[in-house]
C-alpha cells in the first residue's frame, strides 16, 4: 500500500520517515552511553546469573532473557553494556515495528510515523528501554507476532502464519504474559466473517502448532523441575482478599507511564475505531470503515484479553508498574490513529504529546547523572543504581572485622549485586529461596561451619526465624549504601550468625523476611 510522504517529505530507505530514523537513533546512542557507564538494577544482575548457565528455564520466568543476556556479554564484553545491548536493540526494532503494524492496519505514513515516535514517547518505553528485563523481548516478539499475522491476514501466504507462530513461541519464551495473544488473536478473527472463514483455513492453527512446539521447550524444563516456574507465576492468579485500591493504583500508574497525553488519544481511539456491532448476531457484517479506515480491531483485539486479566488482578493484588509493556505498542497505534483527524485543543495536545513524552524520559535517564543526594532519598528513583562498589566494600570490611566466612542476604536482588562486587572476598548466600539457583553457578560454597555476615534491608530481616536457622545470632546495627554528606542512603542491617541448625545451602531458612 503506497501513501504520500509526511509533510517533510523526508524519507529513508524503505520508506521509512527521517523523523522515526532521527528519533529511534538518537535514543539508541543515548541508551548504550548511559548503559556503559550506569551499574545494573537488581534484577539485572540476578538476570545476568542466569545467563552464565544457558537454560530453557528458570525459577522466574522463561530463559530468553537470560539467552539475550549471554549473547550481548559475547558480544560486548561482560558489563552493563553488554548485559543491556540485546534489549537496547530490540527497543529499536520495536519502534520500526510499530511503525509498519500501523501501515499493515491501513494508516497513512505520518501517522505511522507518528505511532513509532509516539512509542518511543511513552515514559516507560524512554527512560526503560535500556533495562535488560524480560519485557524487552516479550514486547519485541509480541509486536512481532501481529505484524506476522497481519502479513499473513493480508496476503494468505502460510509463511508468515509459521513465522507467527515462531513469533508467538518466542514471545511465549520471554514472559508468560504472551500466553494472552491466542485468545486475542482468536477474538480478533472470530469478530468478522472474513476472519471467522480464516480461522477455517489451515494457517492459524499450523501457526498455534509451530507456537506451541518452540513453547514446549520451556514447558519440558518446567516437567522436568516440578513445574517451578508455573508454581510462582501462575500461583498469583488466585485471589486472597478483595483490595480494589490496587485497581485505582494500576490505572493511575499505567496512564503515567503511557504517558497521560497518549493515554488520551488512545481512549478516544478505542472508542471512536472499535466496531460497534456484536459478532455473533444473526447476519452480522462487518461496518465500513470509519475516520481514516484504519482497521483498529487486531490491536484492540490482541490486548483486551491480557488488560482484562490485569484489570481483574488489580482488584486483588498489586500489579507491576511493567507489566503491561507488551501491549504498549498497540496503545501507540490507537493513539496515533486517532490523533490524526482532531481540530482545536486536541490538535495543541498531539503537538505536545512526544515533546512531552521524550522530556520526561531524558530528564529520568539525566537524573543518573546528578550527584547524589539533590533528590533526597525518597525523590531519587535512581537510588537503587548507585553506591554498589563502596557498599561492597562496606559490608567487606564488615565481615573480615567479625571473622565471618561467608555472606548471606533474604534477597535474590541484594545477593545478585554482592556477588557481582569484586570488592566483596567472600561466598554470597541468600538463605531463603533456594531454588532459585538451581543450575546456577554461585562460586564457592559457603563454609556454614563458620560464621556468617547476614545484610539485608531492616524489613526482611527476622531475628526470630532467623534464631531457628542459627544457635547465635547477633545484630550489628546499619550500613549505608549512597549515603553522602546531603542525604542519607539506603540502609541495611547487619546480623553476625552462626552455629547453622539446618543445610541453609540446599533447605533455606524459612521463613526469612517479608
Amino acid at each position: 500500500m503506497s501513501a504520500p510522504p509526511p509533510p517533510s517529505g523526508e524519507t529513508a530507505p524503505g520508506g521509512v520517515p527521517i523523523l522515526l530514523v532521527t528519533v529511534v537513533g538518537a535514543l539508541l546512542a543515548l541508551r548504550i552511553a548511559l548503559s556503559a557507564t550506569m551499574h545494573l538494577t537488581e534484577d539485572e544482575a540476578y538476570y545476568r546469573l542466569w545467563s552464565m548457565a544457558p537454560a530453557f528455564g528458570y525459577y522466574d520466568h522463561p530463559p530468553m532473557i537470560a539467552w539475550w543476556i549471554w549473547l550481548g556479554r559475547h558480544l560486548a564484553g561482560d558489563n552493563p553494556l553488554g548485559v543491556r545491548l540485546p534489549p537496547i536493540l530490540a527497543s529499536a526494532a520495536t519502534s520500526f515495528l510499530v511503525f509498519d503494524l500501523a501501515r499493515l492496519a491501513g494508516a497513512d505514513i505520518r501517522t505511522a510515523q507518528r505511532a513509532g515516535v509516539w512509542f518511543n514517547a511513552m515514559p516507560l518505553v524512554a527512560a526503560g528501554g535500556l533495562l535488560a528485563v524480560p519485557d524487552a523481548p516479550a514486547s519485541l516478539f509480541w509486536s512481532l507476532t501481529l505484524w506476522c499475522v497481519l502479513k499473513a491476514a493480508r496476503g494468505g501466504r502460510l509463511a508468515w502464519w509459521l513465522a507467527a507462530g515462531a513469533a508467538a513461541g518466542l514471545a511465549a519464551l520471554s514472559k508468560y504474559s504472551a500466553l494472552f495473544l491466542a485468545p486475542g488473536i482468536w477474538l480478533w478473527f472470530a469478530w468478522t466473517p472474513a476472519g471467522r472463514q480464516r480461522l477455517r483455513t489451515p494457517g492459524p492453527w499450523l501457526a498455534a502448532m509451530v507456537a506451541t512446539a518452540v513453547f514446549a521447550l520451556n514447558l519440558a524444563w518446567n516437567a522436568d523441575h516440578h513445574w517451578l516456574t508455573f508454581t510462582k507465576q501462575f500461583g498469583r492468579v488466585a485471589a486472597s482478599r478483595l483490595a480494589p485500591r490496587y485497581l485505582v493504583e494500576f490505572v493511575a500508574t499505567q496512564a503515567l507511564l503511557i504517558n497521560p497525553l497518549i493515554a488520551m488519544f488512545a481512549v478516544r481511539g478505542w472508542r471512536r475505531w472499535t466496531p460497534p456491532f456484536v459478532p455473533w448476531g444473526k447476519g452480522a457484517v462487518a461496518p465500513p470503515p470509519r475516520g481514516d479506515g484504519v482497521d483498529l480491531l487486531p490491536f484492540v483485539a490482541t490486548s483486551a484479553p491480557f488488560i482484562v486479566y490485569l484489570v481483574v488482578h488489580s482488584l486483588h493484588d498489586r500489579v507491576q508498574a511493567h507489566w503491561p509493556a507488551p501491549v504498549y505498542p498497540a496503545i501507540a497505534v490507537c493513539a496515533a490513529v486517532a490523533a490524526a483527524r482532531v481540530e482545536g485543543a486536541w490538535r495543541r495536545l498531539r503537538t505536545a504529546t512526544p515533546i512531552f513524552g521524550l522530556a520526561v524520559g531524558a530528564a529520568a535517564m539525566a537524573l543518573v547523572f546528578l550527584p547524589a543526594g539533590i533528590l533526597g532519598r525518597r525523590l531519587d528513583v535512581t537510588l537503587p543504581l548507585r553506591g554498589w562498589p563502596a557498599f561492597a566494600g562496606r559490608v567487606e570490611a564488615a565481615r573480615a572485622m567479625h571473622g565471618a566466612a561467608w555472606v548471606g542476604t533474604t534477597s535474590y536482588g541484594l545477593a545478585a549485586e554482592l556477588a557481582d562486587e569484586p570488592a566483596l572476598q567472600a561466598p554470597v548466600l541468600q538463605i531463603s529461596e533456594r531454588d532459585r539457583y538451581l543450575g546456577l553457578p554461585m562460586g564457592a560454597a559457603p563454609d556454614l561451619s563458620r560464621p556468617g555476615l547476614l545484610i539485608d534491608l531492616t524489613r526482611r530481616i527476622d531475628l526470630a526465624a532467623l534464631g531457628r536457622c542459627f544457635d547465635h545470632v547477633q545484630p550489628l546495627g546499619p550500613l549505608t549504601r549512597g549515603a553522602t554528606a546531603e542525604a542519607a542512603g539506603k540502609s541495611y542491617t547487619a546480623v553476625l550468625v552462626s552455629g547453622s541448625r539446618r543445610d541453609v545451602v540446599r533447605e533455606g531458612c524459612w521463613p526469612v523476611g517479608g
